[in-house]
């Protein structure tokens, strides 16, 4: 290969291009966008994304190029026109500037005057590029056309006579998102960009339309005409409704938080975001939300102050120490506050402590731990193994990722008890009850790979036979070579791992199955995140609680003695470690609740009332300082009791994950949101006569069946986080029969 004539030191992959008389070196095969953005030079766009494939329909990136010492006849698309060796491009020269701007002016011809009106106003793109290409006065004098609005849903807006058809939004469907949601409708002036069906959005990534659009054709409908851009102040903040810590924006007026956006992090979840991630901030300012410090007087909890609050509980800790004490912390509690619950267990003289609330079986003493190929080279693996998890919904970025392993080549097998949608084709699957799941995995034989990962996810991790899952997911790295990347179960389970929030006695499973005299909470709603609801509930309400949550949720102040009010992980500083083991802190965005704070600081409060050691400190910064690994070798659990019948897969439903994630009605609104039911297989539904859609009795629930072929025989899917569900979630058997 030769070397670049223009420039003999280049190597023999680059070329010499010059733009606007800057000379640059470009990638072979690279466009011309492509070369002054990486130089910093702007040429002015609708159509291109750098993350998006190339369209070339909107033509405002026009610039006059020259190969050869022969100018282009015509200006050309600088995002569809390769690097030439020794080509010379003009953005700005008289040539492309009137050709950027009779572009301009044929984009304008139809686009209405909604600026007043429209929220993309003060942050939109054609608003920028009118202001240095438009001309001042409109020689268009015909009627505007006008396109009618669809309902895309719950969360987004569309206002489609302000398209310019840049396509970017039925790109994002088709390429990153892979539902193929939108397209182009119609020819010529008609043409209109639509769904086809007139169906709502149902990708779990649709946000992410609103962000590529130029326009205000999209825009979020949940906030909507709720503030004016610059009256919000952005701050940096994580997503915490997954393991992935989705990197991202809080816009707020006022200490009123009232929009997310993403934040570009390449290596976590490039420019992305997930719905869950997006949306969530809406469930924050419920009315349930926990305002005052509460204590139980009689058989009602009123409200205190702050002091009585701490008093009451201090002297419930101080009478109820050693192993009459639990301690359970949500998997999402922040590395700040884990370690402070760490050290009241121990000053406590406590080993009854544990943040894996989900898990049923912990025989192997399981913890998690960071994934052996980093996310971001995922999308290089060229072969990769799914084993018990609907990826799509678990953690929608990484289920994107090994989509654009897919695309570049990448073998995917998975190995699940229900057949899910993924959006890329599968290589091999195995459709298995759980029981079978590591036998099937031990049995897959997915070829030779450079790069292989084996991602395992939470009905494997959660279900009763999780310890046999796992070993069979470390034999299989072992004998391909494959990395090990188990998904973490709860947005901090790294973290909390790391520092010591974990069982030298009994895990969360046995000290609520072993009834203790005393518990705290901390950010759990007994009656929706536990492994066993029901017997969490039991043990609880026969008990003294201490609870320290975002939420005075019903169930809460069902069992609660003491109700300390925390902020929600948006409205305080804190970190969190995500699946790769990268701690990623967040600033306050909102401001508290009515008389909360900082949860550090009400368990700082709490642990000084004690006298206890390790909590000396005033400032956060202080108690960061202190901050360390504090390796744990938990206990192990026992493994659960496993009887005949059908076997129960569950998972956590995409927008019943959490309390943020419950309250919001936007995502409880969404087609995703299926509600409580269970799916099996029609022919074990046929053997006991249930019919589909009719009403069965599992176990002690009640639920709509569904007959699905997608589910393994033998098997029964059921999605937690409803309350109907409940009493399935830790079951691994369960009778179908009809009521």
């Amino acid at each position: 290969m030769m070397a670049d004539p223009v420039n003999p030191n280049l190597p023999p992959d680059q070329v010499t291009v010059f733009i606007d008389g800057v000379e640059l070196a470009a990638p072979k095969g690279s466009m011309i966008i492509q070369a002054a953005d990486k130089a910093g030079i702007q040429i002015p766009r609708f159509c291109y994304h750098p993350k998006l494939p190339i369209a070339a329909n909107c033509r405002m990136c026009m610039v006059d190029t020259e190969v050869g010492g022969r100018a282009s006849p015509k200006p050309l698309p600088a995002c569809a026109t390769p690097v030439m060796d020794g080509m010379k491009v003009y953005t700005h020269n008289a040539k492309a500037m009137q050709a950027q701007r009779n572009v301009m002016e044929f984009l304008l011809i139809n686009h209405p005057l909604d600026c007043p009106v429209c929220d993309q106003g003060g942050e939109c793109e054609l608003q920028d590029l009118a202001l240095g290409y438009g001309r001042s006065v409109n020689r268009f004098v015909e009627r505007k056309r006008s396109v009618a609005d669809e309902d895309l849903g719950p969360l987004v807006s569309s206002d489609m006579t302000r398209c310019i058809h840049c396509t970017r939004c039925i790109r994002v469907t088709a390429e990153i998102a892979g539902t193929y949601e939108l397209g182009g409708m119609y020819r010529g002036e008609d043409l209109q960009i639509g769904t086809y069906d007139g169906k709502p959005l149902t990708t779990e990534l649709s946000g992410n339309v609103i962000d590529v659009c130029p326009v205000g054709a999209l825009t979020d409908k949940v906030f909507r005409f709720q503030a004016r851009p610059w009256e919000m102040i952005a701050r940096p903040s994580l997503g915490y409704h997954d393991a992935l810590g989705s990197n991202l924006f809080l816009h707020t007026r006022r200490g009123e938080i009232l929009r997310c956006v993403p934040r570009n992090n390449e290596a976590v979840n490039e420019c992305w975001l997930s719905d869950r991630d997006r949306y969530a901030r809406a469930g924050l300012y419920s009315e349930d939300r926990a305002t005052m410090p509460m204590v139980r007087e009689g058989d009602t909890l009123r409200e205190a102050s702050w002091d009585e609050a701490l008093a009451r509980a201090a002297s419930i800790l101080q009478d109820h120490r050693g192993d009459a004490l639990g301690v359970l912390a949500h998997p999402a509690t922040t590395n700040e506050e884990g370690t402070l619950l760490a050290r009241l267990a121990e000053g406590l003289g406590c080993g009854n402590l544990d943040h894996r609330i989900t898990q049923l079986d912990l025989s192997d003493g399981a913890v998690a731990e960071p994934f052996g190929m980093p996310v971001e080279r995922i999308e290089k693996a060229d072969v990769i193994v799914i084993v018990g998890s609907n990826l799509r919904h678990e953690v929608p970025l990484l289920h994107q990722r090994v989509r654009k392993a897919w695309k570049a080549g990448a073998r995917v097998f998975v190995v699940n008890p229900v057949d899910f949608d993924f959006t890329f084709d599968i290589a091999g699957k195995r459709i298995v009850a759980p029981s079978k799941l590591a036998s099937a995995l031990a049995e897959l034989d997915p070829g030779d790979a450079q790069q292989a990962a084996v991602i395992v996810g939470e009905i494997a991790e959660n279900g009763p036979h999780a310890a046999a899952i796992r070993a069979a997911a470390a034999a299989f790295a072992a004998r391909t070579g494959a990395s090990l990347c188990r998904i973490p179960q709860g947005a901090n389970a790294v973290g909390l791992s790391r520092l010591g929030v974990l069982p030298s006695g009994r895990d969360a499973r046995a000290m609520l199955k072993d009834r203790r005299a005393t518990y705290v909470l901390h950010g759990i709603e007994p009656a929706l995140d536990c492994v066993d609801p029901v017997v969490a509930m039991e043990a609880l309400a026969g008990a003294q609680v201490i609870a320290l949550n975002a939420y005075a949720s019903e169930s809460l102040k069902a069992v609660a003695d003491v109700l300390l009010p925390i902020g929600a992980f948006p409205e305080i500083e804190a970190s969190l470690t995500n699946l790769d083991g990268i701690e990623q802190q967040a600033l306050p965005a909102g401001k508290l609740q009515g008389a909360a704070h900082s949860g550090w600081r009400v368990l700082r409060a709490l642990g000084g009332d004690l006298e206890l050691p390790g909590f000396e400190f005033t400032t956060l910064d202080e108690l960061r300082a202190s901050l360390a690994a504090n390796p744990v070798q938990p206990s192990r659990g026992s493994a659960p009791q496993v009887g005949s019948g059908l076997e129960v897969a569950v998972t956590r439903a995409i927008y019943r994950s959490d309390a943020v994630i419950r309250r919001c009605a936007a995502l409880q609104s969404h087609p995703l949101t299926k509600g409580p039911r269970a799916s099996v297989h029609p022919d074990d539904a046929a053997a006991v006569g249930v019919v589909h859609d009719a009403m069965g009795k599992l176990g002690g629930a009640m639920l709509p069946v569904v007959h699905d072929r997608r589910v393994a025989r033998g098997c029964v899917w059921i999605e937690s986080g409803y309350d109907a569900t409940a009493p399935l979630a830790a079951a691994a058997t369960v009778s179908l029969a009809r009521p």
